[in-house]
């Protein structure tokens, strides 16, 4: 079995790195440069880096900034945030990028991921998946924050796929947008549940194991992170093939090695 992937995520608005719940109540998390240091002094497996308000204001990545993470890291890290076409893929990659996260741009254009992907490689191309659940025949899909199970269960359980930063519903079902995506040639899904974003109350699992097994390219579970069993419980129960984490890392709650140990205890294959 391959080991699971623990990736810190940074997302940066003006420069800054910051960290809101549910995509909303951003707050400062410091200097991005800083802060990918550090984590690569933590041997991370990877970071992602998104630059979350680039499609909103429609303005390309800062490739900048992604040089001078660059020149200071030696992990692989993923590139996201206002990506609106091959030029935009090479410049990142080109600024020492390893992969490009195609969001906003992937769901108004899908040529784009099967463009990019044969240009760049699938290898080289992620597409991330903003989803919130809907209500289907009037019953919500709440899960319990102590054991993240369903309260109720229906039939036609859907997430809708959410754009510019969370901020635009699509009508599009992220299940469907998901199988596509690896149709067009994707080579991992980025997958962040917008109800659990931020709530360290354990990632939306339902929605993880649904999308996992609608696919054959790896899930990165992304939203809800608080605690390494949160991560146990992702890999176990979720079926996804890497756990994306912000808040509690930031915030030093947990170390990577302290979530990589409580795993490897257990019997999760990781790196340490």
């Amino acid at each position: 079995m391959l080991a699971k992937r623990i990736i810190p995520c940074l997302d940066i608005k003006d420069n800054r790195v910051v960290k809101g719940v549910k995509f909303l109540g951003l707050k400062d998390a410091g200097d991005p440069v800083e802060v990918a240091k550090d984590y690569d002094r933590q041997q991370a497996d990877e970071l992602v880096f998104l630059d979350i308000t680039a499609s909103f204001e429609k303005r390309k990545t800062l490739v900048e900034l992604v040089e001078r993470i660059a020149k200071n890291v030696f992990m692989p890290f993923t590139v996201g945030g206002g990506i609106n076409d091959l030029g935009d893929i090479r410049d990142l990659l080109n600024a020492g990028a390893e992969k490009v996260s195609i969001n906003t741009q992937g769901v108004k254009f899908p040529g784009l991921i099967k463009d990019a992907s044969k240009k760049f490689g699938s290898q080289c191309i992620v597409v991330a998946i903003d989803a919130k659940r809907q209500i289907a025949n009037g019953i919500s899909h709440i899960a319990d924050k102590k054991d993240n199970k369903l309260l109720a269960i229906s039939d036609k359980q859907k997430w809708e796929v959410y754009i510019n930063g969370g901020r635009t519903p699509t009508g599009l079902d992220a299940i469907r947008w998901a199988k596509e995506a690896s149709r067009l040639g994707a080579g991992e899904i980025l997958l962040t549940s917008m109800d659990f974003d931020g709530t360290k109350d354990g990632f939306d699992i339902v929605l993880t194991k649904t999308i996992a097994a609608s696919v054959n390219i790896p899930v990165i579970a992304s939203g809800g992170a608080g605690s390494p069993e949160h991560f146990y419980e992702v890999f176990t129960k979720g079926c996804a093939d890497a756990g994306l984490a912000a808040s509690i890392f930031h915030y030093q709650e947990y170390s990577l090695k302290q979530v990589k140990e409580y795993l490897q205890e257990r019997g999760v294959p990781v790196r340490l």
